[in-house]
């Protein structure tokens, strides 16, 4: 019974054994062709999977739309996958992992993870890419052997119009995007890829490049004018004004080969500052209080450059390299600077209707009417925008044939001024006609009191007809 139970017991043992080792010689086999347990290639799971059906699933997950190629300007430039017939496959590849596997080991999987990064082969139309290259707009500069290196004159200043550097190697350009497009690159910088170089300066364009440090050196100026509200850079624009030219147009250099400045260059530019900016006597648009905007010129009110000082400033803080926002030196200093010098405190005096008017901050402060110079003895009140220089009280005006006391006393121009007329009755209409004084504004008392208060030297005094 025994020896029976023993044998039946060898029977099934060897049966198990057999079935074991044909299943494990079976899967043997199958993993000549199929991929082993655990196996993960390019994130996809390959277990029991053929090539065939790995690469067609690595087909359809690889994605390659093309390559976008970046000049010098960090213009992008775009070559599409079907532009050049592009072709990927995962066979060969496959094929060479699944021939480094061995069957017979495949228990070893069991118990580990296989993740594999793979490539495809990659294939495209050769002749189509070069046509895509060449059409590339950064290929319109040519390589060529005459290339300028020159100082040329624009509205911003001299600037260096250096065709030598940043030129593309046409050849290594086109290997470098092929190499891309092989490795199945999706964007690639010519200028990472080392596709520019400079070209070698002859003699003559050495000479040049030092005629251009000089140049940068002069025109880098930190120098602003402050001219009210406008700020006026002493920049490279200017600058390039002051350098001393030639008759043929070259620059004219010392015994030491620097560059020349005019002697005269930054005395023109003052002188030019002043005309655009002195506003004694010009022509200015004034807002009036019934009539609207006016054109009003004369008069000795404004600013007034002094043009000697600045000249020697200017010419001081050029050569010092200083960097500063200048104020400039006036011979005359309005209430404010810039063209608009009036602001908005002034005395209004609109003779056409004899009323004068007194603004504080924009704010009307006294109305009052007045009388003006005798037009019918051709004295009349000149028109022009001039200022109070001087306030007294208790004055005796003089002149031809009369001595008249005023208690305030405010002249705005030579002997015409502001002030109280105590012999006066009436002001306004048309007493100035007939009637008028010797050229003053005459004032009633009680608004001259008020004027004189408030208004300070200095303050404009607009007078127009």
């Amino acid at each position: 019974m025994k020896k029976h139970l023993f044998r039946n017991l060898i029977v099934i043992f060897f049966i198990l054994i057999s079935q074991l080792a044909v299943l494990y010689i079976g899967l043997a086999f199958y993993y000549r062709n199929a991929f082993e347990y655990g196996t993960w290639i390019n994130h996809i799971y390959c277990t029991g999977k053929n090539i065939e059906e790995v690469n067609q699933e690595l087909i359809e997950q690889y994605v390659y739309d093309g390559i976008t190629i970046y000049d010098k300007e960090q213009n992008a430039y775009r070559i599409g996958a079907d532009d050049i017939q592009y072709r990927y496959d995962f066979q060969e590849s496959l094929k060479t992992y699944l021939d480094g596997q061995n069957a017979w080991l495949w228990m070893d999987s069991l118990w580990t993870v296989r993740e594999t990064e793979i490539r495809p082969v990659i294939s495209y139309d050769e002749e189509a890419l070069e046509q895509c290259f060449e059409a590339m707009p950064f290929l319109t500069e040519q390589e060529r052997e005459e290339r300028r290196y020159e100082i040329i004159r624009t509205e911003q200043g001299y600037e260096l119009l250096n065709e030598r550097c940043d030129v593309l190697d046409v050849e290594k350009a086109r290997q470098t995007v092929a190499e891309a497009v092989w490795n199945g690159n999706t964007e690639i910088s010519l200028v990472e890829a080392g596709c520019y170089y400079d070209m070698e300066l002859t003699e003559e364009m050495q000479d040049t490049k030092r005629q251009w440090e000089q140049l940068q050196e002069l025109q880098d100026c930190h120098i602003v004018y402050q001219m009210g509200e406008d700020l006026i850079p002493i920049d490279a624009s200017v600058v390039c004004n002051w350098i001393l030219l030639k008759e043929d147009g070259g620059f004219a250099l010392d015994d030491t080969g620097a560059l020349q400045l005019r002697e005269d260059a930054i005395t023109e530019f003052i002188a030019k500052l002043a005309e655009q900016y002195d506003t004694v006597g010009c022509e200015r648009q004034f807002s009036t209080t019934t009539r609207g905007v006016i054109t009003i010129g004369g008069g000795i009110y404004g600013n007034k450059l002094d043009q000697e000082a600045e000249t020697a400033y200017l010419t001081e803080a050029f050569l010092n390299k200083k960097e500063e926002v200048h104020t400039p030196v006036y011979l005359q200093s309005a209430m404010q600077q810039g063209k608009d010098d009036i602001g908005n405190t002034y005395v209004e005096i609109d003779m056409g209707e004899q009323m004068m008017y007194f603004y504080l901050n924009g704010e009307l402060q006294v109305e009052t009417p007045v009388v003006t110079g005798n037009t019918s003895r051709r004295m009349g009140t000149p028109s022009g925008v001039n200022y109070v220089y001087l306030k007294q009280t208790d004055r005796i005006l003089r002149g031809e044939g009369y001595a008249s006391h005023v208690n305030f006393w405010m002249p705005v121009k030579g002997n015409i001024g502001i002030h109280d007329a105590s012999w006066r009755s009436k002001y306004g209409g048309t007493i100035y006609q007939t009637n008028g004084s010797h050229g003053c504004i005459n004032t009633p008392y009680n608004a001259m009191v008020q004027i004189y208060e408030m208004v300070e030297v200095g303050t404009p005094v607009v007078m127009y007809y």
